[in-house]
């Protein structure tokens, strides 16, 4: 198996976002995860997400929608009005995004500035008529030009937007970098990048017509979300998501074999590789990272050691990975943190804690995790799918072969 998350910190709509200051229109946002915020400044903007609508039928479906353009940013304060030492900021209140002028809206709809308060509503006994709404109309809690947009994008009325999740994204593609086209400028390698290297090797492990003829094993990616922010939901790590899948796999088969124990049976013949991107060292920083465990880009996939469990990695782990890195020849790092350093952790202890599988953490290398704009090695992605193909091709066979009282 091989475990990943796809979710990353990111900046969220809020459930009611409409705001203006100063003759600008501006966006309500609440923060997902612990991003590095302050990249976020400056930087051209718009929005993708889910949204929940209404078919003439009546019922409610979702749709996803992705606005692209650039249409939000989040402005840094000139530093001749505050000659501050180090960038520091508000996260509740100076870290909405403008989206444009008042005036211009007003212009563009023909309206004119109410100035006047909004007439008190007197309370009444009778009872609501087949327009009421508990809640607010999106219109209402949102920009209804925003809403317009996100009502074009998902080709519907803006009447039939009920709701809708929508994250902040940067609007500026991924691309090669370096001298020689050696890096990768990206959002959310970590971790969508394992996440990709994770489901090329499936299926580049099933290419050939044969590959399964002797194959006594499963092989399974597992793609969770939200473990940037614990992994306690129903479509986290740590819910039992996997185990009741696996659960269901392991009474696969003829009946004779079936047996009350199946599934703890599977889970001891199992092993769990957890993929999350792993920290390069940064050329401007190398005092911070441990100075025989300094991980470089395009060396290789890194494996994650920590004597607390902070990563589920252990020896008869680390002989395994290493002999199929060795079968495909791909070139593996170690990885510890400083004993003067805090060190984060991955969905790979929790996974270990409730399968009781043997469990191995490792990742590619990068340099500004969290930011909104990071950087990864081109190569280390061919090694992170060369080293996958080879843990599905050959696990089976080699598994049985490390003996571990």
């Amino acid at each position: 198996m091989i475990g990943a998350h796809t979710d990353s910190p990111v900046l969220r709509v809020k459930p009611v976002s409409k705001k203006q200051g100063e003759g600008f229109i501006q966006v309500g946002v609440e923060t997902y995860g612990g991003g590095l915020w302050h990249t976020w400044f400056d930087r051209d903007l718009s929005l993708a997400g889910r949204v929940m609508v209404k078919t003439d039928k009546g019922d409610f479906i979702q749709k996803l929608v992705k606005i692209d353009r650039p249409i939000l940013r989040i402005p840094t304060l000139a530093i001749h009005l505050d000659r501050q030492e180090t960038f520091n900021f508000n996260k509740e209140t100076q870290l909405f995004p403008i989206a444009g002028l008042v005036a211009a809206e007003l212009n563009r709809t023909g309206q004119t500035p109410n100035l006047t308060a909004p007439e008190s509503s007197t309370a009444s006994n009778e009872p609501p008529d087949e327009d009421f709404t508990p809640l607010k109309a999106s219109t209402e809690r949102h920009h209804p030009y925003i809403v317009e947009l996100i009502a074009a994008e998902a080709s519907v009325p803006t009447s039939s937007i009920i709701d809708f999740e929508l994250i902040l994204y940067d609007t500026q593609p991924a691309c090669l970098g370096g001298l020689n086209s050696e890096f990768i400028f990206s959002a959310r390698l970590d971790n969508l990048g394992m996440s990709y290297c994770a489901i090329t090797s499936l299926i580049n492990s099933l290419s050939s017509p044969s590959a399964l003829d002797d194959e006594r094993c499963i092989r399974l990616i597992s793609l969770f979300d939200h473990e940037e922010i614990g992994s306690t939901t129903a479509q986290g790590a740590d819910s039992n998501l996997l185990p009741s899948i696996i659960r269901r796999l392991s009474v696969i088969g003829p009946a004779s074999e079936k047996t009350e124990t199946a599934y703890e049976q599977t889970l001891a013949t199992s092993f769990l590789v957890s993929a999350d991107m792993a920290h390069s060292v940064n050329p401007n920083y190398a005092s911070k990272y441990e100075n025989d465990h300094k991980s470089e880009m395009n060396k290789g996939t890194v494996i994650k050691v920590n004597a607390n469990a902070r990563y589920a990695t252990n020896s008869p782990g680390i002989t395994l990975i290493q002999e199929v890195a060795r079968r495909k020849k791909v070139p593996l790092q170690l990885f510890v943190v400083r004993n003067d350093s805090s060190c984060g952790s991955t969905i790979g202890p929790m996974l270990a804690a409730s399968l009781g599988a043997r469990t191995l953490d490792l990742g590619n290398p990068q340099l500004s995790m969290h930011s909104i704009r990071e950087t990864g090695g081109v190569y280390d992605v061919g090694y992170g799918v060369r080293l996958f193909e080879g843990f599905f091709e050959h696990f089976g066979e080699l598994e049985g072969n490390i003996f571990v009282d």
